[in-house]
């Protein structure tokens, strides 16, 4: 059963700006201000820059491959199986044990109506709060959606109020000195805080269900991006202004500790609320987004099946949602929270390092259907650099989440050689870029086949009668050189071949309509075409060739030919395949494409995934 593209680009950027705020601004700025003072601000900055080599990606990513499942859905495509089922679990669990986290911050903010509960009071609310948010999304991600919008703005509403109040209470002797322990410790800092900002692609996730995906996904991350990185900058900013720093130092609460003494205890009660729709959005995201990676492996045969199913009235994927649901209740009840969460930090940051590597690996496999609409500038240095940073990263967050992540490797590995391994024969673009280094012959259409569709559902794309006539169509790649009439000749042998029509007739006819006038259109195109006996009849042959045939009078040897035939009775559509291939070949790259195709079956495909208008009204003829 597919999902339901429901999501817009408000529902994007409230997705990932709600997936972003929780933690990392109401209880990290007292901790990383504690070790590097006011420059925590350009801690704060900075990180949001080291954020941007992976929301790039992740954008022309998705925008090529819009399916829920996002990071696990574009690596296990690129990089194969085992990376896949690495990616799949660290995203899953990473999302997963953050999410639980923001259940906790509810859990811990009842204690404002109840002063004396305890722990395992704390825990209650929280287990409770993500079985109310389990049953939001195995209705519908449609409301997951509009509850997000209306949390995320709510939340921004209390922030510039607070920003706005905060920024004339500011005491410049609060910033000096800048630098409490050097240049190098902010940028310690600055790979801390960098988790903050993990949640901005988690909306590739549920690239799936999102309407328009090579529009709204990348311009609703990056809208995301800016505003709540200015958030951050600013906020903290202020929390550093107009709090005393020893104070300050030792706050888990830090900004409402700020709007206590700027605003008063209606600010105080105003941030307290906003804190509380920090952790409503990152854990509402935060299981809307992880199921789906579950789901997406039980489709690929990664998983049981069984955890890949959808519901047939909601269209939501019930048995994933209810299995992240149930793991986020055993963490809240049972697990110490604090030194998991920065191991599913450590984690994300190999995902984002896999990531970055699967745009390089795409690029460079020599997969035709490979279209994005969105591509990362500087391909392949800045994918490197970043690779290069995270790792430095990755390395500065210690010893206890580099072996959890490890540990997490090792049952990846386990899993793929006891239950993936003997299932699966997935192609994979690494695979078709070594291919290509060794010989131009390739064997497999799965990937090229799986990415072509994915293209044509992103585009919304209802095929038509000139489609139906495209798919079945012969297809015909020459290799060497031809005179014209050694052309038309192969053309009347394939077109007697179809049709039962005296071959020399056809070639006579070929040659009767290029005396008439040349059927070249255009340097290295020609659409020869005649009318056959009989009735409702009308066919096609794709004609390539590199080295090119001489059709008399043109300007440059014929490469892309496309050779229509029909009776009488089909003129009307004979004018429409005409105009279809006028729109074709027009398009930005088509001979690029053309001459650059490995085989009959990318040809083919050039002209099925063009962007041309499409008549669905005219009856598809069944391939």
């Amino acid at each position: 059963m597919p999902l339901k593209k429901d999501l817009t680009l408000v529902d994007v950027f409230a997705i990932a700006a709600g997936a972003m705020v929780s933690s990392g601004l109401f209880v990290l700025p007292g901790i990383a201000f504690a070790q590097t003072g006011p420059s925590v601000i350009l801690s704060y900055f900075l990180a949001g820059l080291l954020m941007i080599p992976a929301a790039l990606c992740q954008c022309e990513l998705a925008t090529a491959m819009p399916q829920s499942g996002g990071s696990y859905f574009f690596i296990v495509r690129s990089l194969g199986p085992f990376a896949g089922t690495f990616t799949g679990f660290a995203d899953w669990v990473s999302v997963s044990l953050k999410a639980a986290f923001a259940l906790v911050g509810i859990g811990t903010l009842a204690k404002l109506a109840m002063p004396n509960a305890d722990e395992w009071t704390i825990k209650m609310v929280a287990i409770l709060a993500c079985m109310a948010f389990t049953t939001l999304n195995l209705v519908s991600v449609k409301s997951t959606g509009r509850f997000q919008v209306v949390l995320v703005f709510g939340l921004l509403v209390i922030l510039a109020w607070y920003v706005i109040l905060g920024m004339f209470h500011a005491n410049p002797v609060n910033f000096t000195p800048f630098l409490n322990d050097g240049w190098g410790s902010m940028f310690v800092v600055a790979g801390m805080v960098f988790v903050s900002y993990g949640g901005l692609t988690k909306v590739a996730n549920v690239s799936g269900e999102v309407r328009n995906p090579g529009r709204n996904i990348p311009l609703g991350i990056f809208l995301a991006f800016f505003v709540i990185n200015i958030f951050y900058v600013l906020v903290v900013f202020v929390t550093v202004g107009v709090t005393p720093p020893a104070q300050l130092a030792e706050s888990f609460s830090p900004i409402a500790l700020g709007a206590d003494m700027t605003i008063g205890i209606v600010g105080y009660t105003a941030v307290q609320i906003a804190a509380f729709l920090a952790f409503v959005t990152t854990a509402n995201a935060g299981i809307l987004s992880a199921a789906r990676s579950p789901m997406a492996m039980g489709r690929d045969g990664l998983l049981p099946a069984a955890i890949g199913l959808t519901s047939h009235r909601f269209h939501t994927p019930y048995v994933a949602i209810l299995l992240t649901s149930a793991f986020m209740c055993v963490t809240i009840a049972f697990l110490q929270i604090s030194d998991l969460v920065k191991a599913a930090s450590a984690s994300l940051m190999v995902v984002f390092m896999l990531v970055n590597l699967s745009v390089v690996i795409m690029r460079h496999s020599g997969i035709k259907n490979y279209r994005p609409t969105f591509h990362v500038p500087f391909t392949p240095w800045i994918q490197f650099a970043a690779i290069i940073i995270y790792t430095i990263v990755l390395v500065r967050m210690g010893p206890v989440p580099l072996l959890m992540t490890g540990g997490l490797a090792l049952l990846a590995l386990l899993w793929y050689f006891g239950y993936v391994y003997s299932r699966i024969d997935r192609e994979y673009a690494f695979v078709h870029m070594v291919q290509r280094m060794i010989s131009r012959e390739f064997f497999g259409r799965g990937l090229e086949d799986e990415l072509k569709h994915i293209a044509l559902e992103r585009d919304e794309v209802e095929q038509d009668h000139f489609d139906a006539i495209v798919k079945k169509c012969e297809v015909l790649d020459l290799g060497e050189s031809m005179e014209i009439d050694a052309f038309l000749k192969t053309l009347a042998t394939r077109i007697s071949a179809k049709t039962g029509a005296d071959e020399a007739r056809l070639f006579r006819k070929f040659i009767a309509r290029e005396e008439e006038s040349s059927t070249v259109l255009k340097p290295g195109l020609a659409i020869p075409h005649i009318v056959v006996d009989g009735e409702n009849l009308f066919d096609m042959l794709l004609v390539r060739c590199l080295k090119g045939i001489d059709f008399p009078g043109a300007e440059a040897p014929v490469t892309a030919a496309f050779v229509l035939f029909g009776t009488r009775d089909e003129r009307n559509f004979h004018l429409k395949a005409l105009m279809a291939i006028a729109h074709i070949v027009e398009e930005p790259g088509f001979k690029q494409r053309w001459l650059h195709a490995r085989n009959e079956e990318d040809l083919r495909d050039i002209v099925l995934l063009s962007k041309r208008a499409r008549n669905a009204c005219l009856e598809v003829e069944s391939s």
